[in-house]
């Protein structure tokens, strides 16, 4: 989720993002997406201020190689600031509801009565014929176009 919300955003090689995953464990993926769109609006002003500093000459010379990204200090600010908005007690129930809705799919058996689990279509050769099955005999009289 991580990865996604940040796919187009530039950051650094410092971010440790499986860290942060894990220190985010039970956070839902709109908590995490948050997270990401807190620590981009604190680079964003960063950079805007960093960007009016050099524009009313208090520098001499502009920082042509800044690159704005995001640091590892822009997440510890979001995260700090953030929520969890999903409980333990609903993330259990969840996994239960989902342990229970798996099991009983698992118990479903189609027409033939046959489990479900197994389901693949039948094998087929080059020619499009079921394998092991007799090939078709071009019938020239079916054909509609004759």
């Amino acid at each position: 989720i991580l990865r996604a919300a940040l796919r187009r955003t530039p950051i650094s090689a410092d971010c440790d993002l499986t860290y942060l995953a894990a220190k985010t464990e039970g956070f839902s993926g709109a908590d995490l997406t948050e997270i990401c769109q807190t620590a981009c609006k604190l680079a964003i002003r960063e950079d805007i201020v960093h960007e009016a500093t050099i524009n009313d000459g208090d520098e001499f010379e502009e920082d042509k190689d800044f690159l704005p990204e995001l640091l590892p200090r822009h997440f510890e600010e979001a995260v700090r600031s953030a929520r969890k908005s999903v409980s333990d007690r609903d993330l259990a129930q969840y996994q239960s509801f989902a342990k229970a809705l798996h099991q009983s799919r698992g118990a479903l058996a189609g027409t033939t009565g046959q489990s479900l689990l197994s389901f693949a279509f039948p094998r087929q050769n080059s020619c499009g014929n079921e394998v092991g099955a007799e090939p078709m005999e071009d019938d020239d009289e079916d054909d509609l176009y004759s």
